[in-house]
């Protein structure tokens, strides 16, 4: 028989032909194979995994390991690499009791056949462990997003979700690519096809990829956020829910309002609870035989002592322009925690407060006035049918 390279060791146990000197090679070699299995195995794989431990403390990354270690599914664990030791030791075991009993020629077609498939092995490990790390690499991704958005008040919920699922994306598609290329798949081709249906997915959806890219520019631009009293365009209402797509308002009359991102980032977007607090105006008119400054005064201490309305910022009452009936007063004040409910309540109380002390301090508000006049060459102004014949 010819004995391949590497296995010239075979050679000895083709003289073995003694039943007690078999099953004395069989007892040693199980006896052998229990120790290496149930002992050796599982204090390499420690011993190993401690020298990594102090080689990190010495480098100062025993919090990168702690993470890893948390985050790291049970079975990327040390006990599956123990596992594979086992079974490594369970099938040289078995060639050699086959080898021990004579049993050659299956010995060696067995070798054969895991020489052959060995390579196919190793992808199938490297397969596997680019996708454990991958996985392992979006958990540390999402804690460490988690901890940014604590930390950050620039930096919200919904902007770190959308920062994971990109990143997720990323993350999976690159592993992939990695592993068709350790199993021999042309990714020339691949990516030139997924041009041409990108062209052709980008020509026959220009408007929902509009969206989608506005959708991002929103996330990040953060002109508003879920909760804002906002007027985009000529619709005004509460942010209600923003997602890729589209951007969902509730204006006060009960309704939902969904407006296209695309549409949204080419619009003038108002946002009145940016800053937590809000100015509103009142006109209100006093008539032309009254002072305008004891009325400005006045609208500005009653504002000050109206509890729905700021102190400071402090109230402000200028004079705007002279109207027809009467000369114009622009109140202006404050609100905090905008909100359309609030706005007309503090809209409402300031003009009741300075309705009541124009009263009390006898300032007219006037009612629109009119003054007609008759030219003298046309006979100026008289009573049709007053000087008609016939009347009394």
């Amino acid at each position: 028989m010819v004995v391949p390279t590497g296995f010239e060791w075979i050679q000895v146990l083709q003289g073995i032909d003694a039943i007690d000197a078999q099953i004395a090679l069989t007892a040693a070699v199980l006896v052998l194979a229990a120790v290496l299995a149930r002992l050796v195995a599982p204090a390499l794989v420690a011993w190993t995994r401690g020298a990594f431990d102090r080689l990190m403390e010495q480098e100062d990354l025993r919090g990168a390991v702690g993470t890893v270690r948390r985050y790291t599914p049970w079975w990327a664990s040390m006990r599956i690499v123990v596992w594979f030791l086992q079974v490594a030791v369970v099938v040289l075991t078995a060639m050699a009791l086959l080898a021990i009993w004579g049993q050659l020629d299956l010995a060696l077609a067995v070798l054969g056949v895991l020489s052959i498939s060995v390579p196919a092995l190793i992808q199938i490990g490297l397969t596997v462990f680019l996708f454990v790390a991958a996985l392992v690499a979006i958990d540390i991704v999402d804690t460490w997003l988690s901890g940014v958005t604590e930390r950050s008040e620039r930096f919200s919920q919904h902007q770190e979700e959308v920062a994971f699922r990109v990143l997720q994306i990323v993350t999976l598609v690159g592993a992939s690519l990695v592993v068709l290329s350790i199993w021999g798949v042309n990714l020339g081709g691949l990516l030139i096809g997924a041009g041409f249906l990108g062209i052709v997915a980008g020509m026959a959806a220009q408007q929902t990829l509009g969206s989608l890219i506005a959708g991002f520019v929103l996330m990040f631009s953060r002109p508003f956020e879920i909760g804002d009293w906002v007027a985009i365009g000529d619709y005004e209402g509460i942010v209600s829910e923003i997602t890729i797509v589209n951007t969902r308002l509730e204006n006060f009359d009960g309704e939902f309002v969904v407006l296209p991102n695309d549409k949204v980032g080419n619009a003038t977007i108002v946002n009145r609870s940016k800053k937590g607090r809000l100015r509103l105006r009142v006109e209100v008119g006093i008539d032309y035989a009254a002072d305008p400054e004891r009325a400005k005064a006045l609208a500005e201490e009653t504002l000050k002592e109206t509890d729905a309305i700021l102190s400071v910022p402090r109230p402000q009452a200028v004079a705007t322009r002279m109207g027809d009936s009467a000369v114009v007063l622009e109140l202006r004040f404050w609100i905090d925690k905008p909100s359309a409910r609030r706005r007309a309540m503090a809209t409402s109380t300031a003009i009741r407060a300075v309705k009541a002390a124009y009263d009390e301090a006898g300032i007219t508000i006037p009612f629109p006035q009119r003054e007609l006049s008759g030219r003298d060459e046309a006979g100026g102004f008289r009573v049709v049918g007053a000087d008609s014949p016939g009347t009394d």
